[in-house]
């Protein structure tokens, strides 16, 4: 007999897990550590690595290269999600993260996309005015500082490397970590001291 609190929701959850083990591609244990993987992925992730990458000039390459495999070197699971990509902010580069069709985010390392991410406004300013939209986020690039747009895909996911600030000379990875935002790591916005 069926639970009666039971939502439509976790009956179909049910349904299509029991189906995965049934036609023998995925067992319910499985299913639930990809679930715990997932809901533990957070912008902490993103931003060990970020801290990383700004102490560590081997790991940074790594990054750069391969951002799956980086994320992997920290520990952080991708099995079973799109390949990780990552753009590198220069004096004279900017990088701004859009999935101009839906929302596809890098969930492994930065966890469940925010509310303005997934928004039709976001994703069309993004690529009508995105000078103006990081100006509402506090981000003013300076004159002749080169902005480059990346559509985020179901096949490919990107994250931004943000320029180190400023003054963290001497910063643990621990306390760089601390001052990522998860804005700084789709370029909404630039980490900032205090």
């Amino acid at each position: 007999m069926s639970n009666i609190l039971e939502t439509d929701g976790e009956r179909l959850l049910v349904a299509v897990r029991d189906l995965l083990a049934a036609k023998g591609l995925a067992n319910t244990q499985e299913i639930l550590e990809r679930m715990a993987i997932t809901d533990a992925a957070s912008p902490g992730q993103g931003a060990r690595m970020v801290a990383k990458a700004w102490v560590d000039p081997d790991y940074r390459e790594i990054m750069l290269a391969d951002g799956t495999v980086a994320a992997g070197a920290l520990g952080i699971p991708m099995r079973g999600a799109p390949p990780l990509g990552v753009l590198e902010n220069t004096p004279e580069l900017h990088h701004l993260v859009v999935c101009t069709l839906c929302s596809c985010y890098p969930r492994a390392v930065l966890g469940y996309p925010p509310f303005w991410y997934k928004s039709a406004a976001y994703r069309a300013r993004a690529v009508r005015d995105p000078r103006g939209l990081l100006a509402e986020w506090g981000t003013v690039l300076p004159e002749g500082m080169r902005l480059r747009i990346v559509d985020s895909t179901a096949e490919y996911r990107w994250m931004v490397l943000p320029m180190r600030p400023a003054g963290t000379e001497g910063w643990t990875e621990e306390q760089l970590a601390a001052i990522v935002r998860e804005g700084d790591m789709i370029g909404v916005t630039v980490p900032k001291l205090g």
